[in-house]
């Protein structure tokens, strides 16, 4: 009878907490929703139900999942101090979340992609700038996510944290771009990827999104070789980029290789960059993801 008492007890709080945490998740995406539209400056629900625009819908889209990965970070659960504690967390943490994803994508416009007005394409209608722009910012928000649950309590110290995991980040996915656009010259007769993608080239799109989710993936492997603590925020900083650069080029690597398996006896760059074969590009962008979800499941 005691035991069950317990089990009762235990199970209060923790949906005491679920009701605290789907609340605040629930005012945070619908904020998500209405800052999209005054960053493009238009009426979300015109965009989206009357003028039936795709490509806003996917980054809209994109920014909601961002937040919400963003904010499973953030959940303490059965292991929280108190309810008050709770909410100012999710609360906090979830803020900082969304201020950082729409700074990500401030960041990837002006220096992964600058040659691009992702704001006039996306309303224009280009969907392949929707879906760059939606795998951007969820790419910002797996490493967000990797950091919330690396550190430990509700300080100052702890947003710097936070905020330096971003920037490590933001620095490998710009490096990353560069590369792939190097490689899509080189594959193109110097041609340029980001005026494929202003094109509408939806399969450079969709292999270009599974590039950088995987190196956002590859990122967080930083979390599992260092041990947080406040007093070390500098080494953290550069733990991050050492590790993640590391861990990038693993992947790459690796990719690479189960690319030409999987995908043996087809011109990957024939068929994506020249011929637009979706499927291709959609095959691709499994592989990247799945060797990255692999190597950091092994890390576990």
């Amino acid at each position: 009878m005691e035991n069950l008492l317990q089990f009762a007890a235990i199970d209060q709080h923790i949906l005491t907490i679920l009701v605290i945490d789907i609340a605040i998740a629930i005012l945070l995406l619908s904020a998500m929703r209405f800052i999209a539209g005054l960053t493009a400056k238009v009426n979300t629900t015109d965009e989206l139900a009357v003028k039936d625009n795709f490509a806003f819908g996917i980054s809209v889209a994109g920014s909601v999942a961002a937040l919400g990965i963003v904010l499973t970070g953030a959940i303490t659960g059965e292991h929280s101090v108190s309810y008050e504690v709770e909410a100012i967390g999710m609360f906090a943490y979830g803020l900082f979340g969304l201020m950082l994803i729409k700074l990500g994508r401030l960041i990837h416009d002006k220096f992964a992609l600058q040659h691009l007005d992702k704001i006039a394409e996306i309303k224009n209608r280009n969907i392949s700038v929707g879906i760059i722009d939606a795998a951007s910012v969820i790419a910002t928000a797996i490493v967000i996510r990797a950091v919330l649950i690396w550190v430990d309590g509700l300080d100052v110290y702890t947003f710097v944290a936070i905020a330096s995991g971003f920037i490590v980040s933001q620095v490998i996915l710009v490096l990353v771009t560069r590369i792939r656009e190097s490689h899509f010259a080189k594959n193109n007769q110097k041609d340029c990827m980001q005026e494929a993608l202003t094109d509408g080239q939806v399969a450079i799109a969709i292999r270009y999104s599974g590039h950088i989710i995987s190196t956002s993936l590859a990122v967080t492997a930083a979390s599992f070789f260092l041990v947080y603590t406040p007093e070390t925020i500098v080494e953290n900083l550069l733990g991050w980029l050492i590790f993640g650069l590391i861990m990038t080029v693993v992947v790459s690597v690796l990719t690479g290789i189960a690319k030409r398996i999987v995908l043996w006896g087809i011109n990957m760059a024939e068929e994506v960059d020249q011929q637009h074969n979706v499927g291709v590009a959609c095959v691709e962008m499994a592989v990247s993801i799945s060797i990255a979800l692999i190597l950091t499941a092994l890390m576990l």
